[in-house]
């Protein structure tokens, strides 16, 4: 079911028996589109007892080789290998949403009117992220990314002047949404609200 280049990168860091419990898993998540673990055990298509299948898939989810960097990394720069161009221009989306107590911070590549997403992490809190979770997520996709040239868009939550100064020093072009109504002051001047400043769109 997998791609064979998911395979090529997979192989390195998980046994046969895995690898094989990876892609049933990944069927039954597209076929059945359930998460809960009770769910995927009883559906789980091997021959022994419940509470059997129960603890092997628990056990299978929290394999230490089962990490972003490990896993998901490798695969992530073989579709920018062959899909974009080295040197090109790639842009990043970062976004944040929350659903019941889960609160999911992500960076997601923007390519030919289509996102795929790169690195999150869940954030052990609820409501908007802060500076430090930012650079914590848009930190290890730059490294991954260093051989391209990256704009990250983002919304009104990561509009913060310190990622902006972070983002300048790394060499990274960036659009973040500000309200019309909010205060700027550009060197020597004085304070005007961005809506004073006739922007239109495509200008910087």
């Amino acid at each position: 079911m997998l791609p064979q280049f998911y395979h090529s990168c997979l192989k390195n860091y998980l046994s046969e028996s895995q690898l094989l419990t990876l892609e049933i898993l990944l069927w039954l998540l597209q076929v059945h589109k359930e998460v809960k673990i009770e769910r995927l055990a009883a559906l789980f298509p091997v021959p022994i007892l419940y509470q059997s299948r129960r603890k092997h898939l628990q056990r299978f989810l929290v394999l230490p080789n089962l990490s972003l960097p490990l896993i998901w990394f490798p695969i992530i720069k073989y579709i920018l290998r062959t899909q974009i161009p080295l040197g090109s221009r790639v842009i990043l989306a970062i976004d944040r949403t929350q659903w019941d107590s889960n609160n999911l911070l992500m960076i997601a590549v923007i390519w030919k009117k289509r996102s795929f997403p790169v690195y999150w992490q869940f954030l052990d809190k609820a409501g908007s992220s802060n500076i430090s979770e930012q650079i914590a997520v848009i930190r290890p996709v730059l490294k991954l990314l260093s051989r391209y040239q990256v704009v990250l868009i983002g919304d009104r939550e990561f509009r913060s002047v310190e990622l902006a100064y972070w983002l300048k020093q790394k060499k990274v072009l960036f659009a973040l949404r500000i309200k019309q109504d909010t205060y700027i002051r550009q060197s020597k001047g004085n304070y005007q609200q961005l809506s004073e400043l006739g922007l239109n769109p495509g200008m910087k």
